[in-house]
């Protein structure tokens, strides 16, 4: 309750409820996935939805942004930027809610992903195969894949989705996916060595073997502290594909991704 002098300060104007909505994407099986949840309660029961809750009192929009995503994941450190504030004045049937969409990068490899418990089911969705959203969240969504789609280009958050280790296949496939684009090898691999922001693994799986390389974070942070940008350039001739399509079949449950 407010105090007396907390209260000589209070607005007589109806405060808005505030929410957080946290769009958290994975790559696996050749595609970009979307962590969704079914509603347990109305409005829109049973319809899918983005996780997200209500922001308390005594926490910032991104502890309450963390929060969300730590109940979804189970994780604390990950990437997270928020993404845009949904404000329609009709968006949630129940009173005005202002939502502040976030969104956050997942790999499953490392991480495990649990089954919220206040939704009937949590599953993964590829964006270009959805389910009719509640409230406005296609809207958020198709915004969060746009956004992810260009910060890909300016930003080194790929890595977020690839283990510590890896190929430059399969960065190039990560990047194939995200852009639907499909990139030369000899190409992709002259342009992102260039860089400058991989390093070569000394030691190899097997003889033979394509090298490994890991992300050098440090480098990457001397770079950009000396003015020196990270940029991306995809292919010009490549053909920009729709961003999703809906549908009423999960793409998999979050059972299927638990690791021992």
């Amino acid at each position: 309750m407010a105090t007396p002098a907390a209260r000589k300060f209070c607005y007589r104007y109806p405060h808005p409820a505030v929410t957080v909505d946290c769009v958290i994407f994975a790559v696996h099986e050749d595609d970009l996935k979307v962590l969704l949840i079914q509603r347990m309660d109305e409005p829109f029961k049973e319809r899918w939805a983005i996780p997200g809750g209500f922001v308390k009192p005594d926490e910032t929009l991104e502890e309450g942004a963390r929060r969300v995503l730590h109940k979804e994941t189970r994780v604390n450190r990950l990437f997270l930027e928020q993404l845009y504030a949904f404000g329609g004045p009709a968006r949630d049937p129940r009173e005005r809610v202002i939502s502040v969409a976030y969104y956050s990068l997942v790999n499953l490899r490392q991480h495990f992903v649990s089954n919220s418990s206040d939704a009937l089911n949590t599953s993964w969705f590829s964006v270009c195969r959805l389910p009719p959203l509640a409230f406005d969240h296609s809207q958020i969504l198709n915004m969060a894949v746009r956004r992810l789609r260009d910060k890909v280009l300016y930003a080194p958050v790929v890595f977020e989705l690839l283990p510590p280790a890896f190929r430059l296949a399969e960065l190039q496939h990560v990047y194939e996916i995200i852009l639907r684009q499909r990139f030369d090898a000899e190409k992709f691999r002259a342009r992102i060595l260039a860089l400058k922001i991989l390093k070569p693994l000394k030691s190899s799986p097997r003889p033979g073997a394509e090298r490994l390389y890991e992300f050098d974070r440090e480098r990457h942070r001397k770079m950009a502290h000396n003015g020196i940008a990270f940029k991306f350039k995809p292919d010009a001739a490549a053909r920009e594909e729709p961003v999703f399509r809906r549908t009423t079949r999960p793409a998999m449950s979050v059972r299927l991704w638990r690791r021992r």
